[in-house]
């Protein structure tokens, strides 16, 4: 299953409008994103999905040497419990 990059999100499925899943962000400053939302579609529940498109997230925000300040519930929660994130969590 393939994440792709798209404006603000990173998503599975064919249409960046309409996908399957995803995680969205937006920029906050020059060195944060704003992680505020995650979406997994029914039929693809209970697969780790939105744990992958966390983990994508994270390893785009390390490239782009940016913090990650988590207002979507689950991505904060997933982060507060995932020790390799820690580093990623702006203040």
């Amino acid at each position: 299953m393939e994440i792709k990059k798209g404006d603000g999100k990173f998503y599975i499925g064919d249409d960046e409008q309409n996908p399957t899943a995803e995680i969205t962000f937006k920029p906050q400053g020059n060195d944060t994103f704003d992680v505020d939302h995650t979406y997994v579609s029914e039929e693809l529940r209970g697969q780790g999905i939105a744990g992958k498109l966390t983990d994508k997230m994270v390893s785009f925000a390390r490239e782009e040497g940016k913090k990650i300040k988590p207002t979507c519930p689950y991505v904060k929660e997933k982060m507060e419990k995932t020790s390799e994130y820690h580093d990623m969590l702006a203040d």
